[in-house]
């Protein structure tokens, strides 16, 4: 099961013991795995699989919904590779959306279109992903608000950064598939 640290800053204990050795620490909003808990413990196991034991207070779950998580970065400028409200690119919003809430999907659009079930268009409702490219590779993804409209990070004329807006034209002729990713 995964969980947030809701704290700002949690240690890491090599065991379930505050005198034990302090072996890392869990920054507010990390999503870690719970894989045990004991007496007020959690055994855990970070995104960059560190393993370790932190009191339980200082976890929990946050509910919500990624196109609401991924609209606090409305207005991020987009940079290539950012994940942050100082720049942001395509598959950073949409990973950074889902992290917010503690759960972890892929960081690249290619790896997130692999990991969410395809979708007819039929099927498609406000926050599952559109991904556009070409035959070969997938270059781009954003979210299905409906109505024709999606929220993404950008850098085209125009418009620079996080955006919500309807397709525009240029990218829906790049359409490649819809898909949900697992919740």
């Amino acid at each position: 099961m995964l969980e947030l640290c809701l704290a700002d800053v949690a240690p890491v204990w090599a065991e379930p013991d505050d005198g034990a050795e302090r072996v890392t620490e869990l920054l507010g909003g990390d999503a870690v795995r719970v894989e045990e808990r004991r007496e007020g413990w959690a055994r855990i196991v970070t995104a960059y699989d560190y393993p370790g034991w932190v009191r339980e207070e200082a976890l929990g779950r946050r509910d919500g919904d990624p196109v609401a998580e991924a609209r606090a970065y409305l207005g991020a400028p987009y940079l290539w590779g950012g994940m942050t409200r100082r720049g942001i690119d395509c598959s950073g919003l949409v990973h950074m959306a889902y992290r917010r809430l503690g759960l972890l999907v892929p960081r690249d659009a290619d790896q997130q279109e692999a990991a969410g079930r395809p979708l007819s268009a039929d099927e498609l409702r406000p926050g599952d992903l559109v991904t556009y490219g070409d035959e070969r590779e997938t270059t781009h993804v954003a979210f299905w608000l409906g109505d024709g409209r999606i929220l993404h990070a950008t850098e085209r004329d125009g418009a620079d950064g996080v955006v919500e807006e309807p397709e525009p034209d240029d990218l829906r002729a790049k359409r490649r598939h819809f898909v949900r990713l697992p919740a």
